[in-house]
């Protein structure tokens, strides 16, 4: 919110500075106001992300699949992991998993992603080298099983 504020506000100065040396007979207020009405009006057509409606931002509602994905990097963010994925499909979400104590990542995590796409990710990226780690990933487990397991 606050970049495109700042965004808007110079897109408004500059749009003021650019009428002003057409029509220097104009009052600078005046062409401070007319800069910031083209700039709404250039914003209001543009997206914010730049995107529009791509098919890259629109959600994957078919079949999918849980990948767990260990010996990531420490630092690494859900957007490095994602994009890795959506190299072979849709990723509808990333999980890195965090202490609880201390907040720090623990070096695994889960992404969900189109079926088809997970198997191939699964076979590709199994032993990467991703940021100087080995990624290990697999299926993820289903937790309703491991806790019946557990109860036996």
């Amino acid at each position: 919110m606050q970049k495109s504020f700042l965004i808007a506000l110079v897109a408004a100065a500059v749009g003021a500075l650019l009428i002003f040396q057409f029509l220097p007979t104009l009052p600078s207020y005046l062409a401070f106001l007319l800069g910031t009405v083209l700039a709404v009006g250039v914003f209001t057509v543009i997206p914010a992300n730049g995107n529009g409606d791509s098919p890259s931002n629109t959600e994957y509602t078919g079949p999918t699949m849980t990948l767990y994905v260990g010996n990531l990097p420490y630092r690494v963010h859900e957007g490095e992991v994602k994009a890795l994925f959506a190299e072979f499909g849709p990723v509808s979400s990333v999980r890195l998993v965090r202490d609880r104590k201390t907040g720090r990542r623990k070096g695994f995590g889960f992404v969900e992603m189109a079926e088809s796409g997970a198997q191939k990710a699964m076979t590709k990226l199994n032993d990467y080298n991703f940021q100087e780690r080995t990624l290990k990933v697999r299926e993820a487990k289903n937790q309703d099983n491991d806790s019946e397991k557990s109860d036996d």
